[in-house]
C-alpha cells in the first residue's frame, strides 16, 4: 500500500482524515494485479485553476452509427480487434469532482481518446490523442501523466452494445476499450470547456458509450 501525502494541499479534497481519500482496486486488462492492490489519494484542482483555448470543433470520424460499424467491419477483416483509449480526468468545482469530457456536436459528450494505430503502444497511443484534442497549439509539449487503469470495455459484435467483460460465448470479440485515470497538474494546462458533473457521468451513460 502507498500514500502520496505529499500531494499538494490545494488539490481536492481537503485534508480531512480517510473521507477526504479516493481510494479503488485497479485491474489490468489481463485480469491481474496492477503493481498489487492500490490504496492511494488522487489530487483535484479546482476548474479555475486551467485556462481554456479555442480549437476547431469536433466532427466524428463516421458520418452516422451504420457507417461507423462498416468502417469497424472492414478494418477487422484487415487488422483484427480494435483497439481503443480513454482519459478520465478529473478537477473540482464547487466543492464537487467533475469529469471533463469532449463535446461533439449539440447533445455528444466524450471521454478524451479513440482508436489506437495497428501496433501502437496503449500509453503512448493516448498521449498522442489527448495531444490532438487537447494539446496546446502553440507548439508547446505537454506532457500527459497517465496512471492507472481505471475500465475495460468489450465490444463482442459490430453492434453498440459494450461490456466489462468478454461474453462467455465470444472467442473474437471486435473492440476493446480502455480507460486510463490522466493526473492533471496544479495548473497551467489548456483543456476544452466542455464538462459534465461527475453525477452526470454515472447517469448518462449511453452518450459516453457512443451509442447516439
Amino acid at each position: 500500500m502507498a500514500s502520496h501525502s505529499s500531494r499538494s494541499s490545494s488539490g481536492w479534497p481537503k485534508s480531512n482524515n480517510q473521507s477526504n481519500q479516493y481510494t479503488g482496486k485497479y485491474m489490468s486488462g489481463n485480469s491481474t494485479p496492477l503493481n498489487s492492490t492500490l490504496n492511494r489519494s488522487i489530487s483535484l484542482y479546482p476548474l479555475t485553476n486551467y485556462t481554456f483555448g479555442t480549437k476547431e470543433p469536433l466532427y466524428e470520424r463516421d458520418s452516422s452509427v451504420p457507417a461507423r460499424f462498416q468502417r469497424m467491419r472492414e478494418e477487422f477483416d484487415k487488422i483484427g480487434m480494435r483497439r481503443s483509449a480513454e482519459g478520465v480526468l478529473l478537477v473540482h468545482e464547487h466543492g464537487l469532482p467533475h469529469v471533463l469530457l469532449l463535446q461533439l456536436g449539440t447533445t455528444f459528450f466524450k471521454l478524451p481518446g479513440g482508436e489506437l494505430e495497428a501496433g501502437e503502444d496503449e500509453l503512448e497511443g493516448l498521449k498522442r490523442l489527448m495531444t490532438e484534442t487537447l494539446g496546446r497549439q502553440d507548439g508547446v509539449t505537454q506532457e500527459w501523466v497517465i496512471e492507472d487503469t481505471v475500465g475495460n470495455w468489450w465490444r463482442p459484435n459490430f453492434e453498440p452494445p459494450q461490456y466489462p467483460y468478454v461474453p462467455p460465448h465470444i472467442t473474437k470479440p471486435k473492440e476493446h476499450k480502455k480507460l486510463y485515470l490522466v493526473q492533471l497538474p496544479e495548473k497551467g494546462l489548456a483543456l476544452m470547456r466542455q464538462k459534465k458533473s461527475l453525477k452526470d457521468f454515472y447517469f448518462n451513460i449511453q452518450p459516453l458509450n457512443e451509442e447516439e
